[in-house]
């Protein structure tokens, strides 16, 4: 089946064409139906096979035939995201799949000012992408009104659910009318979140795409073992050996993020980090330089592994194993996406291989080994041990030149 064979707008046509959308992913070809029909959904399928297209074409159409039909004014869909990178993401491609319709879409999230997305709202928009913070914020100030929202989605709704959120999702249904659609849409969910799930939609339809593998089948996994204190030294190997790929490379916390950075750039390694503590203005900056390859090496901490939607990612390194097993399959889901092939590696050490055979048991199959003969290990060590040094050598006698020229200046004078 392809797209030309829905019954949705022309205008939806033309621009999955432009996009060169023609035939619907799985997730696409099961979704679109039920959602058209005004079905509650939750869906469960891999990262990376069209899920925000999957809720995005019907929700459009839905909406520019009831306003070619005089409706009322007013928010009309609300879509809840975890992260302001997946809330912005999510945006383009809505807006992408607007064009020449009659309905608009705007997003609304923290870490900026309110101000141009205030005066935003008052112009009138149709779909509204927000995170929560954000959200709740302008709806206490009565910038945003809930009483005419029709349909409710939730993208990754299980760290929706997972990250505290549940409360402030059931205020929001709690504000708007009853009689409302609501979509989820996640690549992972367990028993209790689908319990939450379950609690707040009505008879829903349930799609789960791959259930038993899910993670791509596009994506070539394999596990390293490595000392925790020696890693540094085999992602500058692979990164040096892999000098024009786009590698993305995930770390637990912001604090070794930045650690990580610092290392690579020790080697002559440019990088960047994103994790939460990065002002909104410098995080929309990375991703932009990441996305259009002007930087190559991204360092990401896990919150940031749903939001990141970025073309020709060829590696993902797990420099630090996730302390979720769900998670390995969100980070590994930035490569390898759609039709692409990808490349995951693992760093485990000794401490984190309790963690490994958790991700083993949730992705049901064996990660292979990457056989690292000693005499290899060893090179890796002594090289990258050889290069540090020498650099931080040439740092001390850059700095001792540098006193030696200011004490001859200030001799002069």
């Amino acid at each position: 089946m392809k797209f030309t064979d829905y019954n949705i707008a022309p205008e939806i046509k033309w621009n999955l064409e432009n996009l060169n959308f023609n035939r619907p992913t799985d997730i696409q070809y099961k979704a679109i139906p039920p959602i058209l029909k005004g079905e509650d959904v939750l869906a469960i399928a891999q990262t990376g096979t069209g899920k925000t297209a999957a809720f995005a074409i019907p929700v459009i159409n839905i909406l520019h035939d009831s306003k070619s039909s005089k409706r009322t004014e007013g928010i009309k869909c609300i879509v809840m995201a975890p992260t302001r990178e997946l809330a912005l993401q999510i945006t383009e491609v809505f807006s992408e799949l607007c064009k020449h319709t009659r309905v608009n879409t705007f997003c609304v999230h923290g870490g900026v000012e309110q101000d141009s997305q205030i005066a935003q709202l008052e112009k009138g928009i149709d779909i509204l992408v927000a995170t929560p913070g954000r959200m709740f914020d302008l709806v206490s100030q009565k910038y945003i009104h809930l009483n005419t929202v029709e349909i409710l989605i939730l993208d990754e709704a299980d760290h929706m659910l997972d990250l505290g959120f549940i409360n402030d999702i059931r205020d929001v249904i709690r504000h708007i009318p009853r009689k409302h659609q609501t979509l989820f849409f996640s690549a992972t969910i367990n028993e209790n979140i689908k319990k939450l799930a379950y609690s707040l939609v009505e008879n829903p339809i349930r799609i789960q795409i791959s259930p038993k593998d899910p993670v791509s089948k596009n994506v070539t996994h394999s596990v390293a073992f490595i000392e925790m204190d020696d890693k540094r030294f085999f992602l500058e190997r692979i990164i040096k050996e892999n000098p024009d790929t786009k590698i993305l490379i995930f770390v637990r916390t912001k604090v070794r993020a930045e650690r990580v950075q610092k290392a690579m750039e020790r080697v002559g390694i440019v990088c960047f980090t994103i994790h939460g503590d990065k002002e909104q203005k410098d995080r929309t900056s990375i991703m932009k330089q990441f996305k259009e390859g002007i930087v190559k090496i991204l360092i990401a901490t896990d919150v940031s592994a749903r939001g990141i939607d970025v073309a020709k990612v060829q590696y993902i390194i797990n420099y630090d194993l996730p302390d979720k097993a769900e998670n390995y399959v969100h980070r590994v889901g930035r490569t390898g996406r759609g039709t692409e092939k990808g490349i995951a590696i693992s760093f485990c050490s000794e401490e984190e291989k309790p963690m490994l055979e958790e991700i083993e048991g949730f992705v049901t199959k064996k990660i292979n080994v990457m056989e690292i003969s000693k005499s290899e290990y060893n090179e890796t060590l002594v090289y990258a041990k050889e290069e540090d040094e020498t650099d931080w050598k040439s740092l001390i006698e850059e700095d001792e030149t540098s006193s030696q020229y200011k004490k001859k200046k200030k001799s002069k004078k």
